[in-house]
Order: structure tokens, then sequence, then C-alpha cells
């Protein structure tokens, strides 16, 4: 992630988990959830922040872990729902997280606050976590014309979605729509891909 946004996720994850958990649900991404992703399932959510998804996911039959590359967000997350595991994990790389490990794979809105050389790596490699005929679901908050930095010095890089697509390879998309999220109000861009089994 953006060394500077990392850090301010860590310096502030107190008042950002408590906006997130006072936001309205998400419930546009819970119906895309329940439609797409195999219930029962091992689901990983990437990006996991405070804990909120990965709370809903094990809730709703979707046995969750979260990742987040933020230590103050983890400590967040452990501290809200400390029955549930979360680990440290850091895009591009995943460290510690196997191939072909989970049904399911998460990623809201994470892949935005990477320097754009990175986009490209840290989608192949969510893919490769998937397992053979799992689940893929990827999305961002759309930044138009150049990047972006708000008043906490997060980054919002602004890239084409042309570019995450080509990074899919055969894996087919099973949604691809930009709209205003239910949850923060914001614009995103939302794709699920299949990654298909073995030939």
């Amino acid at each position: 992630m953006d060394r500077a946004t990392l850090a301010a996720y860590d310096k502030e994850a107190v008042a950002f988990a408590q906006d997130w958990h006072q936001q309205p649900a998400p419930v546009d991404l819970q119906e895309i959830v329940a439609r797409f992703f195999t219930r029962g399932g091992s689901t990983a959510d990437i990006g996991c922040g405070s804990g909120r998804e990965v709370a809903w996911l094990n809730a709703n039959g979707f046995p969750a872990e979260g990742y987040d590359a933020s230590e103050g967000l983890l400590a967040e997350a452990r501290a809200r729902y400390p029955q549930l595991r979360f680990a440290r994990a850091e895009l591009p790389e995943l460290r510690g997280i196997e191939s072909g490990s989970f049904d399911n794979v998460l990623c809201e809105t994470v892949i935005m606050h990477l320097d754009r050389a990175l986009i490209a790596p840290s989608v192949r490699r969510m893919l490769e976590i998937v397992k053979p005929g799992g689940i893929f679901y990827l999305s961002w908050r759309v930044t138009d014309g150049a990047d972006l930095r708000d008043v906490h010095g997060r980054l919002y890089a602004a890239f084409d979605a042309a570019e995450v697509r080509a990074e899919l390879g055969p894996a087919p998309l099973l949604l691809d729509e930009e709209l205003v999220s239910v949850s923060s109000g914001k614009r995103i861009h939302r794709l699920v891909a299949s990654k298909g089994g073995p030939s």
C-alpha cells in the first residue's frame, strides 16, 4: 500500500473504524456476495479494515478471515470481533497466503490506495489465491483524471477499469458495473470474476 495512506490508517484507525461502522449497512455488496459467492466456502477479505465485512460474511454462511496492511485497523478488528481471525498481509505480495487457498475472495475499495504500478500485480495475486472454480469480487473508488490525496493523505489512484480487466485473463466476468455505493455514497466500480476449474 502507499506508505502515506498506510500511515494515515495506522494513526487514525479508531476514527476510521468508528466512521465505517456508523455508515449504513452495505446491502448492495451483501446482495452481490449472496448471489455469486459459494456459500459455506472459505472466504478471504483482502483489505478488511476494522472487520465489518468479515463479521457479516461469517454470520451469513461464508466462513471468512480478514487481511489488512494496517496494524492499527487490525487492532480495531480484533477488539470488535475477538472470535474472528485477522492477519497482516499487504498487496501485492500477500505473504503467508498460499495460491488456491479460498473459494471466495473479496477486496472492497482497496486497490485505489496502491501506486498504479502495483495495481496489476495485486489483481493477479488476488486471483491466484482463489481456488479453481472460485469467485473473485473486486471494487475500487473511481477517481477521474489525475491521482488525488484526501485531507488525511490517503492516495486515490486514477486508472481505467480496462487495466484491471486485462489482469483477469480468461476468467469470465459475471458482473462489471460502476455505481454509487449505498454504504459510503462514493462512486465505485465493481467486478465479479469466476476463476474457472481445471481443464
